[in-house]
């Protein structure tokens, strides 16, 4: 019993004795601290931008050709693509700022203790004027997990990088090929048509205004047009099914008959993403219109085609702003009463507001506040009628010029019960306002007009 404990007292010594040569020693950079502070670079001299074809050959087994031209990064081989350009890069940063950890045996006899007999990670590149690969092999990890075996295609030794450049360059073709899955030119698309549930909607720009012409005419929130490309512009294939699909197939994905689909006009030119069914994983399949390639995308984009009409319409009722506008005349039955403005004498002169018919200038500051009171009304909501909403005898109307005069709008007032609705010429229905807003008008209004 006792020489069983002697035993196991010598494993733990022996063991507490390997555990600090190891840490001691293998844990040290050559040359102890001073090395430490200044590493030598694994391709010295290499100049990241210089970098124009790099291959990647990854654990997963793919095999990819990046070549760099005036354009950007675009993957050559297993396909013909566009790169993800900070992936591609990212890897020729990475090469020209490599650093040796630690030099761990200048002449080996056999690499495969080190995993670098079969890589798991190769990767290739080319300068502007080299003639030969230079190539990077990488291996397994260190037993810390902190460093990663590598050796270079022209020297024998092997040595150390640090861990965290796995991630860098063990990248599979999806991983290195631009993701984006539909492109365009956004400031060019004056046209959207978004489909879902076979209703759709679609805007037209002109001027920098959008309008929105389906399923009714009405202005629309330039910001809502916006974001919806937005979404359509950053939508991201989380996977490619297949890089050729044959028609025959669209149906097994869904596309034959797309669930939702968007269409965006630039000019003569289109773009179209066509959604089709849900995939395993819960995302959708996907194709870009005039492409063979499908894929699979976030679902959300498939909600943001679902929006109602109304998501798109504008919500501000009045389109002037307090400092552009010009004049202001307003109506409560058969009373009326106007307010003009005019410029200063002198440049450095304030422009005052003046009620027509009165010899005094309006209360600058009472009119302030009524004008930002009365611009920042918005509709809460939008009835396709405007029966039952009180608009046929307006409670208030609002006549406003602004822009010096070239641009005028009208916007009439009503309520019903509680409620509280207002209308423009030419666009359908009512809009539905906050009574307390409403009513806060009303009541600078009064102020005013004494």
């Amino acid at each position: 019993m006792r020489g069983v404990k002697t035993t196991i007292a010598l494993v733990v010594v022996l063991g507490g004795l390997f555990a600090y040569i190891y840490f001691v020693t293998w844990k040290q950079p050559e040359g102890g601290d001073a090395s430490a502070s200044k590493l030598d670079k694994v391709f010295a001299g290499l100049q990241s931008d210089k970098v124009d074809e790099i291959r990647v050959h990854s654990e997963s087994g793919d095999s990819t050709v990046l070549l760099k031209d005036k354009d950007g990064w675009k993957i050559a081989e297993p396909m013909a693509a566009a790169a993800q350009d900070s992936e591609a890069s990212g890897i020729a940063n990475a090469l020209s700022q490599l650093e040796v950890a630690r030099v761990i045996d200048e002449n080996p006899a056999s690499l495969a203790e080190y995993g670098l007999g079969a890589p798991r990670i190769e990767i290739q590149f080319k300068a502007a004027g080299d003639k030969d690969f230079k190539k990077l092999f990488i291996g397994q990890k260190t037993p810390t997990g902190a460093n990663l075996f590598a050796k270079r295609n022209d020297d024998k030794r092997v040595f150390t990088i640090a861990a965290f450049q796995e991630q860098t360059f063990n990248r599979s073709t999806f991983e290195l090929r631009d993701k984006t899955a539909i492109k365009f030119d956004r400031d060019k698309v004056d046209h959207v048509e978004a489909t879902a549930d076979s209703k759709t909607v679609e805007l037209a720009k002109a001027g920098g205004d959008w309008t929105l012409l389906k399923p009714m005419q009405a202005p629309s929130d330039a910001a809502a047009a916006e974001n919806l490309i937005s979404k359509v512009q950053s939508a991201q294939m989380k996977s490619i099914v297949t890089n050729n699909v044959s028609p025959a197939d669209l149906k097994k994905y869904g596309l034959d008959k797309p669930t939702a689909s968007v269409t965006l006009s630039l000019g003569s030119a289109k773009a179209s993403l066509l959604l089709g069914g849900k995939a395993g994983d819960g995302s959708v399949y996907a194709k870009d219109a005039s492409k063979p390639v499908v894929m699979t995308i976030d679902p959300a984009l498939v909600d943001d085609l679902k929006k109602a009409p109304d998501d798109y319409r504008k919500k501000d009722l009045f389109a002037f702003r307090a400092y552009d506008a010009t004049h202001i005349e307003l109506t409560r039955g058969k009373d009326t009463v106007a307010f003009d403005k005019t410029k200063g004498a002198k440049p450095e002169d304030e422009d005052k507001w003046k009620r027509v018919g009165a010899k005094a200038d309006a209360d600058k500051e009472k009119m302030g506040v009524f004008l930002a009171k009365l611009e920042s009304l918005r509709a809460l909501s939008f009835l396709p009628a405007t029966a039952k909403t009180g608009l046929d005898s307006p409670a208030l109307t609002v006549y406003a010029k602004f822009d010096d005069g070239k641009k005028e709008e009208r916007v009439t007032f009503a309520k019903s019960g509680s409620d509280v609705y207002a209308s423009r010429p030419g666009e359908p229905g009512a809009a539905k306002v906050n009574p307390a807003e409403y009513d806060e008008v009303v009541k600078k209004l009064d102020e005013l007009a004494k």
